[in-house]
C-alpha cells in the first residue's frame, strides 16, 4: 500500500498535464488557441497565488513537527503550499471550464494527488487544500477577466 501512496504522490502529478496536453492537441487551431490563452493566464495567476501565500505562511512540514521519516525524501522547508497539488487543480480547473466529464476525472485525480501527499508525510491537510483554493481562485478570477 505505501508503495502505491509513494508513486502516486511523486508521479500522479503528470497525469493530469497528459490528460490535459491529450485534450488539447486533439482539438482544433482556434480552440487551441482559446484554450492558450485561457490555460496560461490563470495558470500563471494561480501560481502566483501559491507563490504569495508560502510567503505570507510558513508551515512546516508533517515529519518535521512529528519528528519521523517520511515515505518520500524531502527538503524540510515550507510545505505551504503543495506545488504538487496546486499544479493538479490548476489543470483540473482548467479543464473543468473547457470540459465538465474530463474536469471531473481531473479533480477525482487531484484530490488522489493531494491525499498521496498528505499519507507520505510531506503536507498537512492545510498545505493541499490551500493548493486546490489557490488554483481555483486564480482560474475563476482569469475566467471573470476574460468575460468583462
Amino acid at each position: 500500500m505505501n508503495t502505491f501512496f509513494i508513486y502516486a504522490a511523486k508521479y500522479a502529478v503528470v497525469l493530469p498535464v497528459l490528460m490535459l496536453g491529450i485534450y488539447f492537441l486533439a482539438q482544433r487551431w482556434p480552440a487551441q488557441l482559446r484554450m492558450a490563452l485561457f490555460a496560461v493566464p490563470a495558470g500563471i495567476l494561480s501560481y502566483a497565488l501559491g507563490r504569495l501565500g508560502s510567503v505570507l505562511y510558513y508551515n512546516p512540514r508533517p515529519f518535521v513537527v512529528g519528528h519521523f521519516t517520511p515515505l518520500i525524501a524531502h527538503a524540510a522547508n515550507n510545505g505551504f503550499p503543495s506545488d504538487h497539488t496546486l499544479l493538479a487543480a490548476a489543470f483540473a480547473s482548467v479543464g473543468m471550464y473547457w470540459n465538465k466529464r474530463l474536469g471531473v476525472a481531473l479533480w477525482v485525480l487531484t484530490l488522489f494527488i493531494a491525499v498521496a501527499r498528505v499519507y507520505v508525510g510531506v503536507h498537512h491537510p492545510l498545505d493541499v487544500i490551500a493548493s486546490m483554493a489557490f488554483a481555483l481562485i486564480g482560474v475563476s478570477v482569469w475566467r471573470a477577466v476574460m468575460r468583462a
